[in-house]
């Protein structure tokens, strides 16, 4: 039986270190992925941004996760043994449901432009990760596809669109690694009626890949019961193996507002609102982070073919200069600011760079 992926998504590392982050264990302080092997990481995963720069140079932060930065991270990972799950987002900055801005460099592109673009910038990615040294042990083709990529041609419900493009991309990764195990990874991961139209409508085009992700957010994506039917639903439908790819929970709701030292305006806030948190099943604290770890772990590998998680950005404490976007990235994604820290509460790492309890509840769990 292959080993239960216990993953993190460390994409903001070298950003945080930057910026000044630190991080102890135990009050000893080490090294954030040497803590994480201590506790049981076996894998992590880097998003990638083609051009995550503006037109004179700026870059867009909240990691400015280019090639150069995936391949330092992911040598760093690998080094210690660990595996490496590549995210291409197939845009200069964050790609999701919400948006998927073709990168700057293809803006002019029509269908078939985009669906050469897609398979050269992938094929030549793996090609420069392999020379590198750097190669991923899975990759991910596209970043929460559930509304399409590359809009506005790609957007849901042009599924020929959707499935030519993500296509494109398996055929860029099967021209460098005929074998690596490759995921589609879409969010919403409670929501089942919405899996079965996107995967049965994308397997009638594409049958190549190996493994469903979801990302599950407890205060968005529905209860714990919906992610596991989901999940069981997904892998009897499909027999693909199945990875949480995204998964966090917070551990408290004080402000963190002094560590960002940021002016009121400037500010992003926390990702979760007051009416949702009272709706979650564990509260927002240190013990109910480690209890909601330890039922979304059962959970999965109770599921046929449940192959782990990836925690979502575990070491993104708050220090000044290291938010989700600036100003140049929203002018290129035309989304309104503020664009500081709004996940310093769902780490595993408190303010101030200590590890949290739900990091031993990770490393003690058994599938």
């Amino acid at each position: 039986m292959a080993e239960f992926i216990k993953g993190m998504d460390i994409s903001t590392l070298l950003e945080e270190e930057a910026c000044g982050a630190r991080y102890f264990d135990h009050g000893e302080e080490r090294d954030l992925l040497q803590i994480l092997k201590s506790y049981g990481t076996n894998y992590v995963r880097l998003r990638l941004w083609n051009h995550p720069y503006s037109d004179d140079g700026t870059p867009y932060g909240a990691g400015t996760n280019d090639l150069d930065k995936t391949i330092i991270m992911a040598k760093r990972a690998l080094e210690l043994d660990m595996g490496f799950l590549l995210d291409i987002h197939y845009s200069d900055f964050w790609a999701d449901p919400g948006k998927q801005v073709v990168p700057k460099a293809w803006k002019d592109y029509n269908k078939e432009e985009l669906e050469r673009a897609v398979f050269e910038f992938t094929k030549e990615v793996l090609e420069k990760l392999l020379e590198s040294g750097a190669a991923p042990t899975m990759v991910q083709v596209g970043n929460e596809l559930t509304n399409g990529l590359l809009w506005p041609t790609g957007k849901k419900p042009a599924y020929d669109t959707i499935a030519c493009y993500i296509s494109a991309g398996i055929r860029g990764v099967r021209a460098v690694d005929k074998n690596v195990p490759i995921m589609i990874h879409l969010d919403n991961g409670g929501n089942n009626e919405l899996y079965r139209e996107w995967f049965g409508e994308f397997t009638k085009r594409e049958k190549d890949f190996q493994v469903i992700g979801l990302s599950y957010y407890p205060f968005w994506h529905g209860t714990l019961d919906e992610l596991e039917f989901n999940m069981r639903d997904m892998a009897k439908r499909y027999h693909r193996e199945l990875i949480v790819a995204e998964v966090s929970m917070g551990f408290t709701m004080e402000s963190y507002a002094e560590y960002e030292k940021l002016a009121p305006d400037q500010r992003k806030g926390m990702a979760t609102k007051p009416g949702l948190v009272e709706k979650l099943q564990y509260p927002m604290t240190r013990a109910g982070q480690a209890d909601f770890m330890q039922d979304v772990m059962g959970r999965i590998a109770s599921v046929p073919g449940g192959r782990g998680f990836f925690y979502w950005e575990p070491g993104w404490i708050p220090v000044p200069g290291c938010g989700w976007a600036n100003d140049a990235a929203l002018a290129y994604t035309k989304e309104a600011g503020p664009g500081g820290n709004e996940w310093a509460n769902q780490a595993l790492f408190d303010f101030d760079g200590n590890a949290l309890p739900a990091l031993k509840t990770i490393r003690d769990f058994s599938a």
